[in-house]
């Protein structure tokens, strides 16, 4: 299917055009029908799935359709609410892509920053807006914004929200908008807080999910390191010296080992930033534009910071510690291998991180491929210390360069075998 089979106006397919884009992603196909009708959806797809189009298209030409049928006014027609400020900045650069052969008026407001700006464009009337839960309430509170005639409440990245905190500041926001309206309800995955947020704000929504729940795009390459806690440094050092690794997002759990990720890069002359939530909203755009423009090789985040990285062709996603949320890991490496192109995920497992890998191949239901010839694999000692991983005989023949894929003792097994015939 093509864009021009959707039944969009003009001037969007000219805008889509002038992106490159001529054929939607499966959302986008499955979702702009649906929306157009008016109708409330509700969205279950992983992140780089293309869901920011999927609903800013068919926003852009309801909102135009109305203005053309005389519904004018500064009054705030959508709301787009989302967790974090540099997703909030990607949509309202999505919006600015596919609107701008459009007469209509979009902002994004976030904390961190002056809301002077903010609210000086709030004055001049605002068609769409896009906001993080705390600046949309202040702005509220001091009168800047009225929420009564939304007509389109966008919430994206729900599951995110939750996680984070924001669901006592959506309540009140849902409090504050017309209960007439179309709802738009996205999240990655649908945990059961999840789907009983969405039941209590949709109207005979229709569903539409595009990938199975918590899964990882086929598209991504994804491999497992097991390696001692304190040679992570050494083996990310020793893998970014692959000249192939054009980019690379790495993750850490925390903001401080996002900065001590930094530095020992720094030391060893690779070029890195950090971006997480203790950085001022100035240095994180900085570094983000620094990593998106290739200035910066690596760019080092926590899970809440990098929700909304955009990066094109972004060829690596890191995990320099295992997350202890495993539906985190799908949202880390999808920030790889978006829209369909591929990408490459390496995760770094120690033994303290046996519990988070055993709930992430739980989750995606199935193994992540093992590498075992690097130079500074696991220790047999370590390996036999992890439970849960049943010892196994192994494949007879195998290729100790070659990358492949096991289950619980398998790994253990191969990787014994490994240092053995390293010792020999």
């Amino acid at each position: 299917m093509l864009f021009e089979q959707l039944h969009l106006i003009e001037p969007i397919l000219k805008a889509l055009k002038t992106e490159g884009y001529t054929t939607p992603t499966p959302i986008q196909e499955q979702s702009i029908p649906i929306l157009l009708e008016g109708r409330d959806l509700l969205g279950c797809a992983q992140t780089g799935t293309g869901k920011t189009a999927a609903f800013a298209i068919p926003i852009l030409q309801m909102l135009h359709k109305a203005k053309e049928a005389g519904n004018t006014g500064k009054a705030i027609k959508t709301l787009i609410l989302t967790p974090t400020r540099e997703l909030a900045i990607q949509i309202d650069e999505s919006f600015a892509a596919y609107g701008r052969y459009l007469n209509l008026k979009h902002l994004v407001i976030f904390g961190g920053v002056s809301q002077q700006p903010q609210t000086n464009a709030l004055r001049n009337g605002v068609d769409i807006l896009i906001a993080t839960p705390g600046r949309l309430l202040d702005l509220v509170e001091q009168r800047f914004i009225n929420l009564s005639q939304i007509e389109i409440f966008v919430l994206d990245e729900a599951d995110r929200m939750l996680d984070m905190g924001f669901i006592h500041d959506i309540k009140k926001i849902i409090a504050k908008i017309p209960a007439k309206r179309q709802t738009l309800f996205f999240s990655a995955t649908m945990p059961a807080e999840i789907a009983k947020l969405s039941g209590t704000i949709l109207h005979n929504p229709a569903k539409v999910e595009v990938t199975p729940v918590s899964s990882t795009a086929e598209t991504i390459q994804q491999s497992m390191y097991f390696v001692e806690k304190d040679n992570k440094k050494h083996l990310l050092i020793h893998l970014l010296k692959d000249k192939a690794i054009q980019s690379a997002l790495v993750f850490t759990r925390t903001k401080h080992g996002a900065d001590k990720v930094v530095k020992e890069l720094s030391r060893a002359g690779v070029g890195a930033e950090a971006i997480h939530g203790n950085k001022s909203q100035n240095a994180r755009q900085r570094a983000l534009s620094n990593f998106k423009s290739g200035h910066t090789r690596v760019l080092v985040a926590t899970d809440i910071a990098a929700r909304g990285i955009d990066v094109d062709n972004l060829s690596h996603v890191i995990n320099f510690e295992l997350p202890n949320i495993p539906e985190t890991y799908v949202h880390r490496i999808g920030r790889t291998g978006r829209a369909g192109a591929s990408g490459i995920a390496f995760s770094f497992c120690d033994a303290e991180e046996k519990e988070f890998l055993r709930d992430i191949q739980k989750l995606i239901s199935s193994s992540v491929p093992v590498v075992t010839d690097h130079p500074y694999a696991m220790s047999n000692a370590s390996l036999q210390a992890i439970p849960g991983i049943q010892q196994r005989p192994v494949q007879r023949h195998y290729n100790p360069n070659q990358r492949q894929s096991f289950r619980g003792g398998d790994a253990r097994r191969y990787a014994g075998k490994q240092q053995t015939n390293r010792g020999n």
